[in-house]
C-alpha cells in the first residue's frame, strides 16, 4: 500500500508525521468532558465495562463480579461518548473505548462529548495508541497519571471529513474480515474444549475399555457403569476441613476459574484482596478446594500447596482409600455432575446459590477401582495435550491476525498508509467479542 506524497512534522513522542494536508489539532477542540452522574435515578441505567473489545453492557443480575450497593456516583455515558481511563496505564487492559451504548461507567473514567471530527475515526486513532501504549510518556506520578490539562491540550492529527470517513469505511471492512477470521479460529478452540469434555464425560462413567459389562448405577446423571464400579455417596469419599489460621500470614490462594486455586502472586488480573486473611481456612496440598457461591458452575480445584483461603470456600478431604483427588476433582468439574450440583445448591437468585457441605455429600460419584482411577486420568491426561497444542497453534493464529489488525489500523488512523483511492465494497460489520475471561470481574473505582 502506498503512502502520501508528503508529510509535515506532528512532533509527539509517538507519531513523528502525519500528511502534509493534515489539520493538526487538539483534543480541547474535539472533546467536551462530561462530569454528569447518574445520581439516584442509577436504576434507570445500564451498567457498561470498557474491555479489550470496547464498552459492553454488564448484567448486574447475573451475579458475576462485584459491584457496590449503589451506583450513584456512576457517570453518564451517551452514544457516541468516548471513555478514556488516564491512570494506571500498565495496570489497565484498554484505557479508551467508543460507547455504542447508553448507560453509565464508573466515576473512574473520564467521559466526553465527541464534537468537530468523526467520532469513529478519533476512537480508531486513540485506538491504535492505547494498543501500542504509546501515551505513556504523558503519565506522570505514582498512580502514573494524566493531568485533565495535559489531555485537553495533547496534540492530535485531523484529516479532511470526508477523508475520516474514508478511513472509517476502509477498517471497518478491513477489521470485520480479520474478526471473522479471529471468530472462525475462536470457534475451531471451542469445538475442541467441548470435544474435550465430551470425552471426559464418557470416560469418568464408563472408563477406557470397551470389553467390559456394564450395570445400571441407579443414579440418573451417572447412567449405566462397568459392573466392577460402585457408585459411591460423597459423604464416604470426603470429610470437611475446617482449620483456621490465627494470624493469616500463611500463603494465600485464591480460586480462579481460568487458573485454579494458585497463590495471589501468580494472578496476572486485578482483584480485591482482604487486607488480613486471619481467621481465613488452612487447606493442605491436594485437598479439594470449592467455591460454594460457584461449585454449581464446576468451581472445584486441589490445593496445589499448603495455604489460607477464604473462610466462605469448603476444604474437603478426599478418601484416598476410595478415590485419588483429581479424579475426584475430574467427576466434579465435569459437565455430567455439574447438572447435579445445580439441584443442590441453595439461595433465592442466581449468584447467591451455595453449595452447603451436607448437601454435597448427598451426591453420588461414578467409583472405579483405584488403580483404574490412575488408568483414566492418565488418558484423559495424554488427550489433554494433544488437545492444549491444537488449541495452542490456533491462539498464536489468533495473536497473528491481532497484531495484523493493531498494525493496519495504527497505519492508517496516523496517515501512514494512503487509502483514499480505494473503493470499498459493500460488507458486513463484524465486530470481535469478547471472551468470557476478558468481561472484568471487579468494577474500578475512584479512591
Amino acid at each position: 500500500m502506498k503512502k502520501y506524497e508528503s508529510y509535515q512534522p506532528m512532533g509527539l513522542p509517538w507519531l513523528s508525521q502525519v500528511p502534509q494536508h493534515w489539520s493538526i489539532s487538539r483534543n480541547k477542540n474535539v472533546f467536551e468532558e462530561s462530569k454528569e452522574t447518574v445520581g439516584e435515578n442509577f436504576s434507570r441505567y445500564t451498567l457498561l465495562s470498557l474491555t479489550l473489545s470496547g464498552i459492553i453492557p454488564r448484567d448486574v443480575s447475573s451475579g458475576k463480579g462485584k459491584f457496590p450497593q449503589s451506583f450513584d456516583t456512576y457517570k453518564k455515558v451517551d452514544v457516541g461518548d468516548m471513555a478514556f481511563c488516564l491512570f494506571d496505564i500498565d495496570e489497565t487492559p484498554r484505557t479508551v473505548g467508543l460507547s455504542e451504548h447508553q448507560g453509565m461507567l464508573t466515576g473512574a473514567y473520564n467521559i466526553f462529548h465527541v464534537k468537530n471530527i468523526n467520532p469513529k475515526y478519533i476512537n480508531y486513532y486513540y485506538l491504535s495508541l492505547d494498543m501500542a501504549k504509546a501515551m505513556k510518556p504523558l503519565y506522570t506520578g505514582l498512580r502514573k497519571t494524566i493531568g485533565i490539562d495535559t489531555f485537553m491540550g495533547t496534540k492530535i492529527p485531523v484529516p479532511p471529513r470526508e477523508e475520516q470517513n474514508q478511513i472509517v469505511r476502509y477498517l471497518e471492512w478491513q477489521t470485520s474480515k480479520i474478526n471473522r477470521l479471529i471468530a472462525a479460529k475462536k470457534q475451531q478452540i471451542q469445538v475442541l474444549r467441548e470435544q474435550q469434555q465430551k470425552l471426559i464425560c464418557e470416560v469418568i462413567t464408563k472408563g477406557v475399555h470397551s470389553d467390559v459389562g456394564y450395570k445400571d448405577s441407579h443414579i440418573a446423571w451417572i447412567g449405566d457403569i462397568p459392573s466392577h464400579w460402585s457408585a459411591i455417596r460423597c459423604k464416604y469419599l470426603f470429610r470437611e476441613r475446617d482449620e483456621r489460621s490465627k494470624e493469616g500470614m500463611e500463603t494465600h490462594l485464591s480460586m480462579s476459574q481460568k487458573y485454579g486455586l494458585v497463590p495471589d502472586s501468580q494472578l496476572d488480573e486485578r482483584r480485591m484482596l482482604s487486607e488480613s486473611y486471619a481467621g481465613g481456612k488452612l487447606c493442605y496440598q491436594d485437598d479439594l478446594v470449592l467455591n460454594r457461591l460457584k461449585a454449581h458452575l464446576g468451581v472445584f480445584a486441589l490445593a496445589p500447596q499448603f495455604g489460607v483461603i477464604s473462610p466462605d470456600y469448603t476444604v474437603l478431604i478426599p478418601n484416598t482409600e476410595r478415590i485419588i483427588p483429581s479424579f475426584g476433582e475430574m467427576v466434579l468439574k465435569s459437565a455430567l455432575c455439574r447438572r447435579e450440583l445445580r439441584v443442590r445448591v441453595r439461595g433465592i437468585i442466581e449468584g447467591f446459590w451455595r453449595l452447603y457441605t451436607d448437601d454435597f455429600y448427598t451426591i453420588y460419584l461414578p467409583v472405579p477401582p483405584i488403580e483404574e482411577q490412575k488408568e483414566i486420568m492418565q488418558y484423559i491426561d495424554a488427550q489433554a495435550k494433544k488437545t492444549a497444542a491444537l488449541e495452542n497453534a490456533l491462539n498464536r493464529e489468533i495473536e497473528l491476525l491481532h497484531e495484523l489488525r493493531t498494525r493496519l489500523i495504527s497505519d492508517v488512523a496516523t496517515g501512514q498508509i494512503d487509502v483514499r483511492s480505494i473503493d470499498v465494497p459493500d460488507y458486513e460489520l463484524v465486530e470481535e467479542l469478547a471472551d468470557e475471561a476478558e468481561e472484568p470481574e471487579d468494577e474500578m473505582e475512584v479512591e
